[in-house]
């Protein structure tokens, strides 16, 4: 049951970790394009910071804290 939860979580991290590279890659053309005078790409990408990238990012903490508290119980439990 444990490594299935695990295998989940680590998909789901997997997931995730993308989409906070492809918010990455969007932010730095969004940049370039705000000194180029193209805000537009800027202002759709801040505001989905808040409700898209910012909690992906508190996900992979929150998943990786999880990850390590499950590993540490599996480890104690085989001792």
């Amino acid at each position: 049951m444990k490594e299935k939860i695990s295998d989940w979580l680590n998909r789901f991290l997997v997931f995730d970790v993308f989409i906070v590279f492809f918010g990455f890659i969007w932010f730095i053309v969004a940049v370039v394009g705000l000194y180029l005078g193209f805000p537009q790409i800027f202002d759709i990408w801040y505001k989905l910071w808040i409700p898209i990238f910012n909690p992906a990012i508190g996900i992979i903490f929150l998943g990786v804290f999880v990850n390590w508290v499950i590993s540490k119980f599996s480890n104690k439990k085989t001792s």
